[in-house]
């Protein structure tokens, strides 16, 4: 049986490279696909002066954004120039090992003088031919190697796994979102290390993934996060893996995704993820007063990323189909380095797609964290009829985290403990509790006067005032709350002089009919 071919395998990543003769995607990752049937691919983009590749194995079988792959059976990646895709777009497709790595653009080239070059390259060809089989029987002698180590009990290399390799600096990573599962034919060795969440459905643990032959020494391990589901969890693993699995999901305001497994012994389901040091952002206010510059980061970026769950377009221009978080809390948003969000636990996501009947999204059932609940899905009125409804449901949940950071924001004045969107209701509490605050009282969480005395957290004050609107009609769109906050970005200069005699231009205070 022929063994699963080897690809070059990396996020989108800018390159040097202009389109013109060959070029070499200077990705060192090396992944084993998971099918038979995949073939390597490489896509270079070009937007205005940007350049870039992304590198994967794919189903040839299958579309690749919409695109038939026509060309698997080369030997070599040759560029072929694609339309309508919202940029310069060239993708390739190749059946060899690594393939993918060295690219060439001859597209344009006429037919004949391709034939003259091919000839006088004959000699080089065959050194070609001779060098990649001799690579081919090098990767199956080291792929059989390592079944042989493993089966003896050997410590294992981790470059004989050809699975998910990471490219990552520190520990808060950055990993390589490669979103096909099972890239490997074995589990990965991985070492779990310390608890570092828990919730209804799962733990979260972060942990070492083993890299190098040398596994006592630091650098021989890379630090990932491990969110671990037991058997009866089955279901909700499986719905985050699906989620996880769409290539669309990719985004920075989103946590990076690595792989999926099921761990048979253990009776456990995991998912491989990024691990981020500062944990979910509820710890991180709880332990942290931000300035107005870490609330932008901290409010945008989170913005965004919901944004992008909900849009039906990649930033490419590709279509996508919508998610619906449904569960927007700020312990389910994980703080990054930078200071910026990315938005975690999709156990309880939907795919908005249109084909959904009306009964099946009924089933879908009154789900999420009562406290976050929007007026609709506390009331089980939410409008079943249009997709629109469950991103309106996200956006309320959405304002009551941009409240929790303002609170801990030392533009404000005085900065209270952290408490938690209707603190004065217990720690946990239920739907009917909440009703009696949110669809009785109208109640919603304070908004003292001294917030507003900061221009740049009046702004966010009053969108939030939208997010949060009793109708969901009435509520902003992720995208809107996004753009405002990129129209605030010019505060940062008055940050540190709130009684500055500057006027903020008038067109920007005005509220977006959105």
């Amino acid at each position: 049986m022929r063994l699963p071919r080897l690809c070059k395998f990396c996020d989108i990543r800018a390159t040097s490279c202009t389109g013109k003769g060959s070029c070499k995607v200077e990705c060192e990752i090396t992944s084993i696909c998971p099918n038979n049937e995949d073939v390597c691919v490489s896509i270079w983009r070009r937007k205005d002066d940007n350049f870039t590749f992304d590198t994967v194995c794919h189903n040839r079988s299958q579309k690749l954004y919409g695109l038939v792959l026509e060309d698997y059976n080369n030997s070599k990646c040759e560029m072929k120039e694609r339309k309508g895709m919202g940029s310069e777009f060239f993708i390739c497709s190749c059946s060899e090992d690594e393939c993918n790595e060295h690219i060439f653009f001859n597209s344009n080239m006429d037919s004949q003088v391709v034939a003259v070059i091919l000839v006088s390259l004959v000699p080089l060809l065959v050194m070609a031919v001779v060098v990649i089989t001799s690579f081919y029987c090098f990767r199956v002698y080291r792929q059989r190697q390592a079944r042989s180590r493993r089966k003896r009990g050997l410590p294992m290399d981790f470059s004989d796994a050809h699975a998910i390799m990471i490219d990552d600096e520190g520990s808060d990573s950055s990993s390589t979102h490669a979103n096909n599962l099972n890239h490997n034919t074995e589990l990965l060795p991985i070492e779990l290390d310390v608890l570092v969440g828990k919730g209804r459905f799962a733990e979260v643990y972060k942990a070492k993934l083993k890299q190098g032959s040398s596994v006592s020494e630091e650098q021989g391990f890379e630090t990932v996060a491990i969110k671990i589901f037991q058997y009866e969890e089955y279901a909700s693993w499986k719905n985050e893996k699906e989620i996880f699995s769409d290539a669309d999901l990719r985004h920075d305001n989103v946590l990076h995704f690595l792989t999926a497994e099921e761990r048979k012994v253990q009776r456990q389901f995991w998912l491989i993820t990024a691990y981020h040091p500062r944990g979910n952002l509820q710890e991180f206010l709880i332990h942290h007063i931000v300035d107005w510059p870490d609330l932008w980061l901290l409010g945008s970026s989170l913005a965004l990323g919901v944004a992008h769950l909900h849009s039906d377009h990649s930033p490419g221009g590709r279509y996508k189909v919508p998610i619906a978080h449904r569960d927007i809390k700020s312990s389910n948003i994980l703080v990054k380095s930078d200071l910026t969000c990315c938005l975690c636990d999709f156990g309880l996501a939907l795919r908005l797609d249109n084909a959904l009947s009306v009964d099946e999204l009924a089933n879908s059932g009154q789900v999420g964290t009562a406290r976050y609940m929007a007026p609709e899905v506390l009331e089980s009125r939410i409008n079943l009829e249009n997709i629109e409804s469950f991103k309106q449901a996200d956006v309320y949940s959405m304002a009551l985290v941009l409240w929790e950071i303002i609170s801990r924001c030392n533009a404000i004045g005085e900065v209270k403990e952290y408490e938690p969107p209707f603190g004065n209701l217990r720690e946990h509490p239920c739907v009917e509790s909440m009703k009696d605050s949110v669809l009785r009282d109208r109640g919603r969480p304070e908004i003292p006067d001294s917030w507003i005395n900061h221009p740049g957290i009046q702004m966010v004050c009053a969108s939030i005032d939208e997010c949060w609107d009793h109708d969901p009609e009435a509520r902003l769109t992720a995208q809107c709350v996004a753009e405002r906050f990129d129209d605030m970005e010019y505060l940062d200069k008055l940050s540190d002089r709130s009684d500055s005699e500057e006027k903020i231009p008038e067109e920007i205070l005005m509220v977006d009919e959105k």
